[in-house]
């Protein structure tokens, strides 16, 4: 059964720190992108970084530029996506993503919920 589960998310004050992970299993995780989207309140779900398979490129967004650092460690399966000098804008639900390396297959995970408050 192929399972992508998020796991990180909280309430942090702003200039906080959180670090979301996301843990796959069912599918050869090293043969996918990952990726992590999120999804604002009342805006759509947007792109916010990427990891090649390898994991020798990574993209993010210019918003998060400095602040977000995505990872992933084939042993355990798992995404990673540190997140520092969060800020108001930064809350959201963040969803982690699977891409086969050929485009072939997509999986979503659930979710994590990230508030940014004072």
């Amino acid at each position: 059964q192929v399972q992508l589960v998020e796991s990180g998310g909280g309430l942090v004050q702003p200039g906080g720190s959180l670090r979301l992970s996301c843990a796959a299993s069912g599918f050869a995780f090293s043969n996918y992108h990952m990726s992590w989207y999120r999804q604002r309140p009342g805006k759509e779900r947007e792109f916010v970084a990427f990891i090649r398979v390898g994991g020798g490129e990574t993209t993010v967004i210019d918003s998060v530029k400095d602040r977000f650092t995505i990872a992933r460690d084939d042993f355990k399966n798992t995404a990673t996506l540190q997140m520092n000098s969060l800020k108001f804008e930064d809350t959201a639900v963040y969803y982690c993503n699977a891409d086969h390396r050929l485009g072939s297959t997509r999986y979503w995970g659930q979710g994590t919920q990230v508030t940014v408050s004072s």
